[in-house]
């Protein structure tokens, strides 16, 4: 009976023509477990005959080199060196398979070789390959075997790293993989109009990322739990802050949420964070509405918008977005309430630490019977119970549901062709005048027959 790979989605055969190599699901105690947890199939356990073929690994075993196909490891070289982030570790990398790489990057060499491998897993890097009999193939697979060889004795590793496996489960995903690869490149890709950097661009398929890939993934990347700066500055990382996040000059505040509530998608999930992140002191979990799921899926919802928040060091979990009050003015206080509904939001911290530690009090977002906000300027204000803190929170609640997630049989507002049609949120008496007509003419039409006689 031919062997058959294991992997969700992976129907490769066992065969001598295709030349796929396919391995054994470890017995070893440690390894075993990650291997399933990388293969990713629910309620399933191997057996002696389970396989897992070469193309399914990002580690331990690399993928064919020398394919007629696949992302050119030239240009992905080129786009690595043109980038400041990604050149420096891509020579740390080089030196890590090099003879002599621990005498020259010190006694931290391993901890320095494996965090520029983790960081270049998601570059163009990851996935590369080189043709056979092409221009410059020994160049092409040097470039190839300086990321594939570092990470040929990842059994010797025994401590688990949740930030480095959620990077290696993302490319074992090819919905996970694809859109990561998108965003990095559209992140690091200079543009001669734009500068090193095309913002918008860059946040386009940040967004793309996050709205796609499915939480599982896209809150292990970026909620992980770190112990040591270097694993926190690579979660820190993930958004490639350099074009997403960060910039020369921090803008003010306010003017970042005009520009955000401008844009009706920005403004809704601006509105939902407010509203599934709310703090609530004398709530046990810190969150008026009890689920940390729901506030960190819409935390990231605010990922490629004008506001968008990370980590503000490699050092603490604080997250806020990338801007300051200064030149407030009269402002100063509102600007103040905003940064302080990320920096001292109790609900937002205790859901990022519940987690890491996996004590998430509920999780995935709110249900369609729950309240949430829509956008309206005239609605009313919500204070949050931090001390001293006056948020406004649009929410005037018309629908059970925010604006994006509308069903399409939902009206907004009434039709001006059919008017006994209720207003969403209003009274359902669209009816009741058209009936109270027709009997006042009924009624008038009766006093005239009776008049008559």
């Amino acid at each position: 009976m031919p062997s058959i790979c294991c992997a969700v989605g992976c129907n490769n055969i066992k065969s001598n023509k295709d030349g796929h190599i396919f391995y054994n699901i470890p017995k070893n105690t440690e390894r075993r477990p990650k291997w399933i947890a990388a293969i990713r199939r629910n309620r399933w356990t191997p057996t002696e005959h389970s396989r897992l073929c070469n193309d399914n690994f990002i580690s331990g075993v690399p993928r064919m080199a020398l394919s007629m196909g696949g992302r050119d490891c030239l240009r992905a070289g080129d786009t690595c060196s043109s980038d400041d982030t990604c050149s420096p570790r891509l020579r740390t990398l080089r030196q890590c398979v090099a003879g002599d790489g621990s005498v020259k990057l010190g006694p931290g060499a391993r901890n320095q070789c494996e965090n520029a491998m983790t960081a270049l897993l998601s570059t163009p890097l990851h996935g590369c390959q080189c043709k056979r009999g092409m221009k410059k193939e020994k160049n092409c697979l040097s470039i190839y075997w300086s990321l594939h060889q570092s990470v040929l004795h990842e059994s010797e590793v025994t401590t688990v790293n949740r930030c480095l496996d959620a990077a290696k489960a993302c490319n074992i995903d090819e919905t996970c993989q694809k859109l990561r690869t998108e965003y990095v490149s559209a992140c690091i890709q200079p543009s001669a109009r734009s500068g090193p950097c095309n913002r918008p661009k860059c946040n386009k398929a940040l967004r793309k990322f996050f709205d796609r890939v499915p939480p599982d993934y896209t809150h292990e990347l970026l909620f992980c739990p770190c112990t040591d700066t270097a694993c926190a500055e690579r979660r820190r990382q993930t958004i490639v802050p350099s074009c997403s996040y960060e910039d020369k000059d921090k803008p003010n505040c306010l003017a970042q949420l005009r520009i955000c509530k401008a844009d009706y998608v920005c403004r809704s999930r601006w509105a939902q964070f407010q509203y599934d992140c709310q703090p609530a002191e004398q709530s046990a979990s810190g969150c008026k509405q009890e689920n940390y799921g729901s506030c960190l899926l819409a935390y990231t919802g605010l990922m490629g918008s004008t506001i968008t928040p990370n980590y503000l060091d490699n050092s603490t979990s604080n997250v806020g977005p990338w801007c300051s009050c200064v030149a407030s003015g009269n402002h100063r206080e509102q600007c103040n309430d905003f940064l302080t509904f990320f920096h001292d939001n109790v609900c937002l911290k205790n859901a990022i630490q519940a987690f890491g530690n996996g004590s998430d009090v509920k999780t995935g977002a709110s249900q369609p019977g729950m309240p949430s906000p829509a956008t309206d300027n005239q609605s009313p204000h919500l204070a949050t119970t931090a001390p001293g803190v006056s948020m406004e929170t649009e929410q005037n609640i018309l629908r059970a549901q925010i604006p994006t997630q509308v069903n399409e049989n939902d009206r907004l507002w009434g039709n001006e062709v059919d008017s006994t049609f209720p207003s969403p949120g209003l009274p359902g008496h669209g009816a009741e005048p058209v009936r109270l007509s027709l009997l006042l003419g009924l009624g008038w039409l009766l006093l005239l027959l009776l008049s008559d006689q």
